[in-house]
């Protein structure tokens, strides 16, 4: 299917933009099943983004289509009935601006999303359940076991109720709500469809604090989503691999910060990707950025004291006025915003060389960083330094 709706995000109405955005990203999540929708659904789409019908109208329409036994059978070959059913009830979720954050929330999302497809939407499982994933090499992550799931999702809503987002920067936010994702994601209390409702459900929960989220990442990088969602949630100590949210803060990152963070699922594979192995063709939708290597300016366990002070000087040396997070990341060379933050930008932080131009707003997404007092003795230091020699 040709993608015959990005020609709106360039659209001068903004309601077009918006709508078309959502149903792309409705569209995009269909990916992380290996389902595509039809060219049918998507010139349904189109017509209610220009306005010849309402969301609520093409469901109608798209639930008449399948009415027809022959058509139904045949597109239940591919489930193709499936992405195009799902992604217009994903699209007027996502339209509407009500939302509750509750465990009860999270099972009318499924409910609404697979009605009519699968006999248990928004049902709990009642068994465990295995899955082989690709990123993991047949491996599967460890759900959570069905005789505790209400418990569960009970105790991660009302531990994530309690935590506040204010007066934090963005990275922990960012951090923090990774990581709440990722344990929704783990616990899986549905048979099938979790990635799809825990994307809907994360969506909607941005929105409620405040976050403007670009709908088309998830269009652009749903399979990248699912693979971050594995790592996030995968551990084998035996084999030095253990779980980590940076995949998934990248993709948070993109969305929520407008950042280009390189989005290739490939470099999630557990044990590194090599051109020309099983796994390496075993991917269709290649869409994140190498995490196990690191470049000359990033930090390794060995030489982490040394490559944190020249981490420090570093940044020192290129922060030039008032400078973003990105300007200065391009400055220095380095791609990796978590690496970046961790041993560039907070230690400097904290030595008090560099400080925010907007700390009373940590968040806020026009922050830029610049030299304090001592910020610019230090570059005077150093620069003295060199010029005799010293290193």
């Amino acid at each position: 299917m040709s993608d015959d709706l990005s020609e709106y995000l360039r659209a001068k109405e903004p309601g077009k933009v918006e709508l078309a955005g959502i149903w792309r990203a409705a569209i995009g999540l269909q990916k992380v099943d290996g389902l595509t929708p039809s060219a049918y659904l998507v010139e349904t789409a189109r017509r209610n983004i220009e306005g010849e019908m309402t969301i609520a109208e093409a469901g109608k329409i798209i639930g008449e289509y399948y009415k027809s036994k022959a058509v139904r059978a045949e597109a239940a070959k591919t489930r193709t009935d499936e992405a195009d059913i799902v992604s217009q009830h994903m699209t007027e979720i996502l339209a509407e601006p009500t939302f509750s954050f509750s465990p009860e929330q999270l099972v009318s999302i499924h409910r609404r999303l697979f009605e009519g497809i699968y006999k248990h939407a928004g049902r709990i499982r009642d068994y465990n359940i295995t899955k082989n994933e690709w990123v993991l090499k047949g491996d599967t992550v460890k759900y959570a076991s069905y005789f505790r799931l209400v418990e569960t999702i009970a105790f991660d809503f009302a531990e994530e109720k309690k935590f506040s987002y204010a007066s934090i920067s963005m990275d922990e936010v960012i951090r923090h709500f990774s990581k709440f994702i990722a344990g929704i994601w783990q616990i899986h209390p549905f048979g099938e469809g979790n990635t799809r409702t825990t994307s809907v459900f994360a969506i909607k929960y941005l929105r409620t604090l405040g976050f403007d989220v670009n709908n088309d990442i998830f269009y652009d990088n749903s399979y990248y989503f699912r693979n971050a969602l594995v790592r996030a949630n995968y551990s084998n100590i035996p084999r030095g691999i253990e779980e980590t949210t940076e995949y998934l803060e990248r993709f948070f990152h993109n969305a929520l910060m407008g950042e280009e963070n390189k989005l290739q699922s490939r470099y999630l594979l557990v044990g590194g990707w090599q051109e020309g192995s099983p796994h390496a063709s075993s991917e269709n939708t290649p869409t994140s950025k190498p995490a196990v290597t690191p470049t000359s300016n990033e930090v390794t366990p060995a030489s982490r004291a040394m490559a944190l002070s020249r981490a420090v000087r570093r940044l020192v040396d290129v922060l030039d006025g008032e400078m973003s997070r990105a300007k200065i990341m391009k400055a220095i060379g380095i791609k990796d915003r978590v690496t970046f933050a961790d041993y560039y930008l907070a230690p400097a932080l904290k030595l008090g060389l560099v400080e925010m131009t907007q700390p009373d707003s940590p968040r806020s997404p026009t922050q830029k960083y610049r030299l304090t007092a001592k910020g610019e003795r230090c570059l005077h230091a150093e620069a003295r330094r060199t010029r005799r020699g010293e290193k």
